[in-house]
């Protein structure tokens, strides 16, 4: 963030999690919670921009109780091809019985503006139930703009981790590589839902009694067991004093 950019007053949570709900629905509950949580302690979120799963859920929760303004979902042109309809649904059911659910259908000019040139930062999709959208032609791009919305929001600004598959991981990781690198100084909170993230913490320990992550840098990554937590956390953080001190100006 230039120096010359003053940051806002009012603090964003970007959260990292699944498109997809899970089988225990206690994750699906634990994105409803967070998403009160925000409302009430006035956050703004921005997040990968889905619409199905938990990220879908924290979204809406959001939307509902603050209004469209206070999300911003930000999606790459390749993802948003394959969203789903959260309301409509095929006539075929799952291997399960369960009913699938149909692809969401875009008119032939949101299409065109999508596979467009168009500047990626800019706000192509209307505001609804799941906040404003942003399209951007990568993932690189994506996780630049939300990262940089998180360093520009109000003081309790951070990164919140619920379930999710690879690209939670992946996204949890590298806002902690950053972090220990001194890119940043902003919390990221892992959010331990009946232990989903025990092997990931086991790994940083297992890390740090091998010699490969100092133990200055042990609380980069902080964990909590439940969404109530979150605020607290984020408002807490404490920077961890194993960083590299690195001048990325």
């Amino acid at each position: 963030m230039p120096a010359s950019q003053e940051k806002g007053t009012v603090p964003v949570v970007c959260v990292f999690c699944a498109s997809s709900p899970g089988i225990d629905p206690v994750h699906l509950e634990s994105a409803r919670k967070l998403g009160k949580s925000l409302h009430e302690a006035g956050y703004q979120l921005v997040y990968g921009g889905g619409t199905m799963g938990i990220m879908g859920e924290v979204s809406r929760t959001l939307v509902s109780l603050s209004g469209p303004r206070s999300v911003h979902g930000i999606i790459p042109r390749a993802l948003i091809r394959s969203e789903k309809d959260p309301n409509a649904r095929e006539n075929t059911s799952t291997s399960n019985g369960g009913p699938k659910r149909a692809e969401r259908t875009m008119s032939s000019e949101e299409l065109q503006r999508i596979d467009s040139n168009e500047d990626p930062d800019a706000q192509i999709v209307p505001e609804s139930e799941f906040g404003r959208t942003t399209i951007v032609p990568d993932m690189h791009t994506r996780k630049r703009m939300m990262a940089n919305s998180v360093q520009q929001g109000g003081p309790g600004s951070g990164f919140v981790a619920l379930a999710g598959g690879y690209g939670t991981m992946e996204e949890v990781m590298e806002m902690v590589t950053w972090n220990q690198l001194g890119i940043h100084q902003v919390p990221i909170i892992l959010v331990n839902i009946k232990g989903y993230w025990n092997g990931l913490l086991e790994w940083i320990k297992t890390a740090i009694r091998e010699g490969f992550v100092g133990e200055g840098a042990a609380n980069i990554l902080v964990e909590v067991k439940s969404t109530e937590e979150v605020i607290d956390a984020l408002k807490g953080y404490q920077v961890a004093p194993g960083r590299y001190k690195m001048d990325w100006s």
